[in-house]
């Protein structure tokens, strides 16, 4: 399967990232914000949903991600001083204000999450290596 790349210039194309890192695995330490740059980016593990029922657990592949454009990043719902603390992300979302800057937000199991103010979307993924067999594949509860 080839390495994914991909490029988020609004919700739409945002939607299909969510899509491929929802349940990525994410160390506090790995996430970071260069102000002067205008950038935050972050290392995962995520599960790789398009390889379908390869094996009974799935598989996940080592990628980064970043956002440009960004003028702030806060947090909430977890110690950012606990470097080896580990997130499992569940969406992210943009909320367009004064276009075409908004608010992206990364979505953690727990309730913790990720603000950015961002003069405009621009969001990049890509795949950094090999895939390796995951110990599980995630699970999720409806709620009713």
């Amino acid at each position: 399967m080839a390495d994914l790349k991909l490029l988020a210039l609004d919700q739409e194309d945002l939607d299909v990232i969510a899509t491929y890192t929802q349940d990525a695995i994410i160390k506090v330490g790995d996430m970071g914000f260069a102000p002067n740059d205008k950038r935050f980016a972050f290392l995962m593990n995520r599960f790789a949903w398009e390889a379908g029922e390869k094996s009974r657990k799935g598989e996940r592949r080592r990628a980064a991600m970043h956002f440009d454009h960004v003028l702030s990043a806060k947090t909430s719902g977890f110690d950012i001083n606990a470097k080896d603390g580990v997130l499992e992300l569940l969406t992210v979302r943009f909320s367009e204000g004064d276009a075409p800057s908004g608010v992206v937000t990364l979505e953690f199991a727990g309730g913790g999450s990720v603000a950015l103010e961002v003069e405009c979307l621009e969001a990049r993924l890509a795949d950094l290596g090999a895939a390796w067999r995951a110990k599980a594949k995630p699970t999720h509860e409806l709620e009713e």
